[in-house]
């Protein structure tokens, strides 16, 4: 049974950090490709970072760009996203997601997902 659990949010003052966590368990997790998405209220589920088998090509959108850095232990299966000076706009739930097949940007092409961490930032 593959689980996804992460961990990490909280509430943080704008120009803040928080650094998630997603433990991976039940699939030979080097094999695939990561991403953190978020979802605001009102808004639909978008991608923010994806990450490939072995950490060595990242991609984030433009939104967090320079402020986010997603990076895996696959020793450990774990994949992190380290939030940096963050903005009352990244308030959101935080869901990291294991690729299945096709583009990364969507939801669908990931097979499994974690339950969502609440990262709520301050003005």
């Amino acid at each position: 049974q593959v689980q996804l659990v992460e961990s990490g949010g909280g509430l943080v003052q704008a120009g803040g950090s928080l650094r998630l966590a997603c433990a991976a368990s039940g699939r030979p997790f080097s094999r695939y490709f990561m991403a953190w998405f978020r979802q605001a209220p009102g808004k639909e589920r978008e991608m923010i970072a994806n990450i490939n088998w072995s950490g060595s090509n990242t991609y984030y959108a433009d939104s967090v760009k320079g402020r986010f850095t997603i990076s895996r232990d696959n020793a450990e299966n774990t994949v992190y996203l380290q939030m940096n000076s963050l903005k009352p706009e990244d308030t959101a739930v935080y869901y990291c997601a294991s690729h299945l097949s096709g583009s990364l940007s969507i939801p669908s092409s990931y097979d499994y997902w974690g339950q969502g961490t609440q990262v709520t930032v301050s003005s």
